[in-house]
């Protein structure tokens, strides 16, 4: 038996939840409260949780701030957050703040329940949206850029040492437009838009 408690100040949503774990064979819903305070209060009279399915956008306590008192209270729970909320900061905050899993409201009943089940073998319970995004933010990044060629580093060295356009394209023997073209060019690559940018990139040794 897996014993649950659900905090979701929405009605609706709570008691929907509340009526659809009371159907399982395997879930006993041991407390449904619409506040952090109110589930605190509700546990006293609750010797053992494994889940807590709780909203983070909770009047008083907050979901995420709730989640280190409630593992306090009860040894081994895991707490699940369930949330409209798909922004990489709250995911982040919530998985700090010792979450166990991160669910979105829009998912299916019988999907939610499968990832209760998940969280209750051990798991970590996400929706598949929630997971990419921690994929994607522990993925490495990508630190490739386009190399410059010979002649942009040259007119990079003659806007460092604060030649004009027109000194450029004459130390170089090269015409005026081919000269922007260059300067465009090294923009790009280095994602940059000002002169200001490249004189300070060259300062830093980053070029």
């Amino acid at each position: 038996m897996i014993y649950i408690a659900i905090i979701e100040d929405d009605a609706v949503t709570r008691n929907n939840l509340a009526a659809f774990f009371m159907l399982q064979e395997d879930i006993t819903c041991a407390i449904v409260a619409a506040t952090v305070e109110d589930f605190f209060k509700q546990a006293e009279r609750v010797p053992y949780l494994d889940i807590v399915l709780s909203d983070i956008g909770l009047p008083g306590i907050n979901g995420i701030e709730a989640i280190q008192p409630v593992k306090k209270k009860f040894a081994g729970v895991a707490v699940v957050m369930l949330s409209v909320y798909a922004d990489s900061d709250r995911i982040f905050k919530a998985l700090c703040a010792g979450a166990a899993g991160y669910l979105q409201k829009d998912m299916p009943l019988d999907e939610v329940l499968d990832s209760i089940r998940i969280t209750h073998k051990g798991g970590a319970a996400m929706s598949p949206a929630i997971a990419r995004k921690v994929i994607d933010y522990f993925s490495p990044k990508r630190t490739y850029r386009e190399s410059l060629t010979a002649k942009e580093h040259q007119v990079i060295t003659a806007m460092v040492d604060g030649l004009s356009y027109k000194m450029i394209a004459a130390r170089l023997g090269i015409t005026l437009e081919t000269v922007r073209q260059h300067i465009k060019n090294i923009y790009r690559k280095l994602h940059i838009n000002s002169k200001g940018e490249l004189i300070a990139k060259s300062i830093r040794g980053e070029l």
